[in-house]
């Protein structure tokens, strides 16, 4: 076989189908986010980014780098090891217990990220539970999908944010089975919203453990930031909240929140965090400024929601088409590949606006889009400049408007 042929020909029809994927050669300015500087071209020039998971800007705050700086100073730059061989640092035990707090729970873990934390939990509880059978949303995010997989435990998919076609499937099963739901709270790219109390309820009825993806809802709602289940007063009804320190939060890693057993367990027997080097001290120094922080103050995310507003409203008096949803994410609908490669291109090189296409296999072919999310340091002048952009772009391509 001619292996290198193989690899051509493969990214050769990516390109083709519109789904290559290109990475922007950026640097963020500190301090000035949501400005950055593009090296992509024959200079690097200035730009706007649209399309960062820094939902609040925390990546930049003075309050976060600052505790990173004292941490180098500190502890130097990396772990050291894994957190079994000398790699657990005091800022790693002063972060769990933030995070068990944050979430209401006995206990908290860390991993190096989002992804690792869904796939080794996830794989450790269903593997290592006899018999256990998962119960999958069917928009679950790849990392939850492989832990699933990776534990060869029986698995169920159920329709996404559907109860009833969860209880259905839960409901002819064996009643003596173990059994867990695992679901998301705020999906990343259509920006909905489960339906925690009713996946509960379920749970509740036929004896199942729950598993909340907060990801993308950690830092952004709840009174303290602690995610969708404490704004809705669930965090004690739920077995395991899952979350990340590389959105909202602003730096970089994952963890999950549980009892003291439940961790425990994982901390004994999940190989993803057993036999991985520990996140440096000052990322979880950082981390844990960031948390102490959103749990005490309330600005940063109601200053994002009025910019989510404005963005929402502006592009729906033009007509540009937009997914509805109650979260912070909004996706813009282009519908076709190619144009969603070429307007995202078009918007970084004419008006210096980085949106990130989003197309196949992250959503379904026929769904491309433009994910933007706004933030608390968008101005009003960003705000009418990238509208006026899409508002060009939309008449050139010559794209279908939203009826109002």
């Amino acid at each position: 076989m001619d292996y290198e042929q193989f690899f051509k020909d493969r990214l050769d029809a990516l390109r083709e189908e519109g789904n290559y994927r290109v990475f922007a050669h950026i640097g963020r300015r500190a301090g000035a986010f949501p400005q950055a500087r593009n090296y992509a071209g024959e200079g690097p020039e200035d730009i706007t980014v649209w399309c960062s998971n820094d939902y609040l800007g925390m990546g930049q705050h003075p309050l976060v780098t600052g505790a990173m700086k004292q941490a180098i100073d500190e502890c130097g730059a990396g772990a050291g090891g894994t957190r079994n061989i000398s790699g657990t640092n005091h800022y790693h035990v002063k972060l769990e217990r933030e995070l068990a707090d944050l979430h209401q729970k006995e206990a908290a873990l860390l991993f190096t990220s989002g992804y690792v934390s869904n796939w080794a939990t996830l794989g450790a509880l269903a593997s290592k539970i006899p018999g256990c059978i998962v119960y999958s949303d069917a928009l679950n995010h790849a990392s939850m999908i492989e832990g699933i997989r990776q534990s060869k435990a029986e698995r169920r998919i159920f329709k996404h944010n559907d109860p009833e076609d969860l209880e259905r499937l839960i409901a002819a099963d064996d009643p003596a089975a173990p059994k867990l739901i695992a679901f998301e709270s705020v999906y990343s790219m259509d920006g909905d919203i489960a339906p925690i109390a009713a996946f509960c309820d379920i749970a509740d009825k036929y004896g199942a453990m729950t598993y909340l993806d907060e990801v993308h809802a950690v830092g952004l709602y709840g009174p303290r930031g602690g995610g969708i289940a404490e704004r809705e007063g669930l965090c004690d009804r739920l077995t395991v909240i899952e979350g990340t320190l590389g959105k909202a939060f602003g730096v970089m890693g994952g963890y999950i929140a549980a009892s003291a057993a439940l961790v425990d367990f994982i901390r004994s027997f999940a190989s993803g965090f057993i036999f991985t080097t520990a996140l440096p001290p000052s990322v979880a120094a950082g981390a844990l400024a960031s948390i102490r922080h959103l749990k005490t103050s309330d600005a940063e995310r109601l200053a994002q929601r009025d910019r989510v507003a404005a963005v929402r409203a502006k592009l729906a008096a033009i007509g540009i088409p937009t997914l509805d949803n109650p979260s912070h994410i909004v996706p813009v609908m282009v519908k076709d590949p190619v144009k969603c490669k070429w307007i995202s291109d078009w918007l970084i090189a004419n008006h210096g606006i980085y949106v990130q296409p989003i197309n196949y296999p992250t959503v379904p072919k026929g769904t491309e889009r433009l994910r933007i999310t706004p933030s608390p340091v968008h101005s009003d002048a960003d705000i009418e400049h990238l509208v006026s952009a899409l508002s060009e772009i939309w008449s050139q391509c010559a794209l279908a408007r939203a009826v109002a």
